[in-house]
């Protein structure tokens, strides 16, 4: 499977309908999980550590396995800058706003901090508080620091079974409350002075499997083993029956996305085994089908791909930014909206613009070949 300008437009793409559901507008209600019971967040995901998989393994063939991880460790400390410049943003421009009272939205998103500000701040710092729309670079940078170079390392050398087999385990304690489990047992330790709801929406002991397993694509795809196109063809009308059936039940009878009941089944944050199915099969069409959708790599979505972390945290400043315009209202309308939304998308690919002429700049400009005489067999030595 070689590497495919859809993929980093897909990329593009989900960081264009990230950023309509996190945007204060009317069009968040729509852009929420529109196609079942899937978002943006499994495809980002997914798609980030399947190039992790293949660049890391591949970058650790090359020149081993303490180069793949000290690439990874300074991966991740570069997104630890772009997280604690966002912390920096928060908390110095948005909290001063909500301190009149007159914009309950930043309020809710920085209750914590409001409550215990020094607190607040060092728990940010060292992970541990992590606001909403602030949640997902954490689990990311975790991800890409400790998860990635272990799992590659003990997938290639004991095999994957024993990385995805316990990946498994994990996931299912999740969906059996190991998060809070976890919580209670350190409380009982250490004293925990942060509420378990501002450790961030995302259980990361659920979410590690499609990251993990996303991995292990990747690893495969490094070593050109990864027939998913042949996988894709013998499953593809029963995945396309399961999408079509979620679909109708996200409309038909849990029009609010995640239902109460059977929630645990559907939980976003806990990612929730109808997610994974529902996201599996989507993925297994698009993949059935993808040839007929090289439509949709055109430039500016596969530059947003190619950059998608700068571009991730450059939507949050316009996330920012709206809840800053919102005031006491409940979403942006108006002229402010399209403003907002215009802005937003044309913040985002300039980022991807900067950023492709920095990389451009950064790499060594080709050598011109040097003639070189035939050797023995004929052949040219250099």
């Amino acid at each position: 499977m070689k590497r495919r300008l859809e993929l980093d437009a897909a990329r593009g793409l989900m960081l264009v309908w990230i950023a309509l559901t996190h945007l204060p507008t009317v069009i968040s209600t729509y852009s929420n999980q529109p196609f079942g019971f899937v978002s943006a967040s499994e495809g980002f995901i997914m798609l980030a550590a399947l190039f992790s998989g293949r660049n890391y393994l591949k970058l650790a063939h090359r020149e081993g396995y303490a180069a793949m991880g000290r690439k990874a460790g300074s991966r991740g400390l570069r997104l630890y800058g772009y997280h604690a410049l966002m912390l920096v943003l928060a908390f110095g421009f948005l909290a001063p706003l909500a301190g009149t009272g007159a914009r309950p939205a930043v309020y809710n998103l920085l209750d914590f901090y409001f409550a215990a500000p020094k607190r607040a701040v060092l728990d940010a710092v060292l992970l541990i508080y992590k606001p909403p729309l602030l949640d997902i670079l954490p689990m990311y940078i975790l991800f890409a620091m400790v998860l990635t170079p272990l799992a590659l390392r003990l997938g290639e050398k004991f095999g994957w079974k024993f990385v995805l087999g316990p990946s498994f385990a994990v996931w299912f304690a999740a969906q059996c409350g190991l998060k809070r489990a976890v919580y209670l047992g350190l409380a009982h330790v250490v004293s925990m002075q942060i509420p378990l709801k501002n450790m961030g929406a995302f259980d990361m002991y659920a979410w590690q499997f499609l990251w993990v397993a996303g991995l292990w694509l990747g690893a495969r795809w490094a070593r050109n083993d990864l027939p998913i196109e042949k996988w894709a063809r013998r499953i593809v009308w029963p995945a396309a029956g399961i999408a079509v059936g979620f679909f109708a039940l996200r409309y038909a009878v849990f029009p609010n996305v995640q239902p109460a009941i059977f929630g645990v089944l559907f939980d976003k944050w806990h990612l929730g085994v109808v997610r994974i199915v529902d996201f599996a099969a989507v993925a297994a069409v698009l993949v059935r089908f993808n040839h007929r959708l090289k439509w949709v790599a055109v430039r500016p979505l596969v530059l947003l791909g190619q950059a998608s972390l700068q571009v991730f945290c450059a939507h949050l400043l316009f996330c920012f930014a709206g809840l800053a315009l919102l005031g006491s209202a409940e979403v942006v309308t108006g002229w402010s909206e399209g403003a907002l939304m215009a802005a937003t998308l044309a913040g985002m690919l300039l980022t991807a613009k900067m950023f492709e002429k920095s990389a451009k700049a950064g790499r060594p400009r080709p050598q011109s070949p040097v003639p070189t005489l035939a050797v023995g067999n004929g052949s040219a030595q250099g």
